[in-house]
């Protein structure tokens, strides 16, 4: 059963098993125009309009990693880093964290990041959706706020 799950992981990675698959609905579904319907035909021709406004990302909007262990930890399970797990491939380059800032080419989302985080064997598990809101013209607290955000946490205490 664990090698199927390492195999399975090593074969698709945090991005097209979490980012993906998870990450990227969350993002549809928050970015999205309110459908005509609540019809799943709608909705999905909605989460399409997101998904083609979205540009092709550069690698300088994304950040992938592979966890490495610490030798000197408590925990025995953070000793082993990805590579040491004897069920991974040696050599294997599959990444176990990702981070990416995308935008939405629309009106509503012009100059907004949407920042799509998850990570496997981290400090802290989780897989969130942070969308950064824009500061809006004629700032009445003169610069005093805080950064406006959105947190969707997918893992752990979903939110």
């Amino acid at each position: 059963r664990l090698r199927a799950v390492v195999e399975y992981f090593d074969e698709f990675g945090i991005i097209r098993d979490v980012m993906q698959n998870h990450l990227l609905q969350i993002l549809c579904l928050a970015a999205m125009e309110k459908p005509v319907t609540t019809s799943p035909d709608d909705i999905r021709d909605e989460k399409v309009k997101v998904l083609k406004a979205i540009p092709s990302l550069s690698l300088s909007s994304c950040v992938l990693g592979q966890y490495s262990g610490d030798p000197d930890s408590e925990d025995p399970d953070a000793r082993l880093g990805y590579l040491e797990d004897p069920t991974v491939p040696e050599g294997s380059s599959c990444p176990t964290f990702a981070a990416a800032v995308l935008k939405i080419d629309n009106e509503r989302w012009d100059g907004v990041p949407f920042i799509l985080k998850c990570g496997k064997a981290l400090n802290e598990r989780k897989a969130e959706v942070r969308i950064q809101y824009k500061d809006v013209p004629g700032d009445i607290f003169n610069g005093s706020t805080v950064r406006n955000e959105l947190v969707i946490r997918v893992q752990p205490n979903e939110s």
